[in-house]
């Protein structure tokens, strides 16, 4: 137990800086900088691409449920934009508000609560965005 007074502390103060970061964020559709990198290395952005429908399409999962693996990879990560990304994805795989949420708050007992909360952030910021923001054009 006392091992894990400190990771907890350092958990919170993790999820404090993540909290201001939030903050300070606007999540308006594709992330400028993945835009630059296909812009500046557009082979390399198309080979990146048909890594993710060759992956997509490499076994039996429905889009669904790949949809939610992928979203809940990147909330174990804690990858705010890859977060942001898989919940764009996962809504137009037809997911709806209840079924993304629930995933994530199944990572709760895995990766506590900060680091849950700041996961349930990340998709908030995409379910509660204007309608026109959360319409785009995904692949795979």
């Amino acid at each position: 137990m006392l091992i894990n007074i400190p990771l907890l502390r350092l958990e919170y103060l993790y999820f404090i800086l993540t909290l201001k970061k939030i903050s300070e964020v606007k999540v308006a559709g594709v992330p400028k900088r993945y835009q630059k990198f296909t812009e500046d290395y557009p082979q390399v952005a198309e080979a990146y691409e048909k890594l993710g429908e060759a992956v997509h399409e490499a076994g039996p999962l429905e889009a669904k449920t790949r949809a939610l693996v992928k979203l809940t990879i990147s909330v174990g990560a804690r990858m705010e934009g890859a977060v942001h990304s898989h919940t764009r994805k996962a809504l137009k795989a037809g997911l709806s508000h209840e079924e993304i949420r629930h995933a994530v708050m199944l990572a709760l007992p895995t990766l506590g609560l900060p680091s849950t909360m700041a996961a349930m952030s990340w998709v908030d910021d995409v379910l509660e965005a204007p309608e026109k923001e959360k319409s785009l054009e995904i692949k795979h």
